[in-house]
């Protein structure tokens, strides 16, 4: 049994040091999700080694009945599949601030708040090597407190696309 742990320890350790890839210093672009309405966000990272990078979202949402904004950081760890394809984990945490409207006849209703969260995040991405372009597909949930809609569940799939410099 000691023996079987220990290889797929190695096997582990092998898969994820194996391939090398290179993340660059700076990336900045767009991610595109919905979770509880945020449609877009304004995405940068920060690249701390070959294999580790910061990510920090800002996202905005102005609709018939809510307006918030929402700030997210990332830790994220990065591995190399084939090429110009990585895929990444990562964990963090943000805060956002709502405020909540609603007219209907007679009836008015009025709320805001701010809310602290935990995020996981795990994706995949293209990095082009013809042009400083990077693609990307993620899928983000976050647990916290105080969302405008009662849920402190939220869980977002974006898509993004970032310049590298």
């Amino acid at each position: 049994m000691k023996k079987i742990i220990l290889s797929a320890i190695m096997l582990l350790g092998l898969a994820f040091t194996a391939q090398s890839q290179e993340i660059s210093k700076h990336a900045l672009g767009l991610r595109l999700g919905d979770n509880n309405g945020f449609g877009g966000e304004v995405s940068y990272q920060l690249g701390l080694s070959q294999k580790n990078r910061l990510e920090f979202d800002l996202g905005f949402r102005n609709s018939s009945n809510v307006d918030a904004i929402k700030a997210v950081g990332l830790y994220q760890w990065v591995w190399n599949i084939d090429g110009g394809f990585n895929w990444y984990a990562g964990v963090g945490g943000g805060i956002a601030t709502w405020d909540h409207s609603y007219n209907n006849n007679n009836f008015r209703y009025k709320d805001s708040g701010t809310y602290v969260f935990a995020a996981g995040d795990i994706g995949i991405e293209y990095r082009f090597s013809e042009a400083p372009i990077t693609l990307s597909i993620d899928a983000r949930p976050e647990i916290g407190s105080g969302y405008y809609d009662d849920d402190n569940f939220g869980f977002d799939v974006g898509l993004g696309v970032k310049f590298r410099f």
